[in-house]
């Protein structure tokens, strides 16, 4: 689950390089920085539920956390957290 800070998001965008379109679970669309910890031991493709923490100086952007296999993320929308 979240921090204070995280929310949740779905990719609805693969921008290229690191870089991904975000909507988030507060309403806001935002650009998700794949961080290179995660950049080649896990691929993010659209439509995955990641776990996304906004900058604090720069709202519209955000860094990705954690991505949720198939089966967390079917549970998290059946639990009501994301659409």
């Amino acid at each position: 689950m979240p921090d204070d800070n995280e929310v949740f998001a779905v990719v609805t965008e693969h921008l290229g390089g690191n870089h991904v379109r975000l909507r988030c679970a507060d309403g806001e669309e935002r650009l998700g920085r794949i961080p290179g910890r995660m950049k080649y031991r896990t691929w993010i493709n659209e439509d995955d539920v990641v776990l996304a923490e906004p900058w604090d100086w720069q709202d519209e952007k955000a860094n990705i956390e954690w991505r949720y296999d198939g089966q967390a993320a079917d549970q998290l929308r059946r639990e009501g957290h994301i659409q």
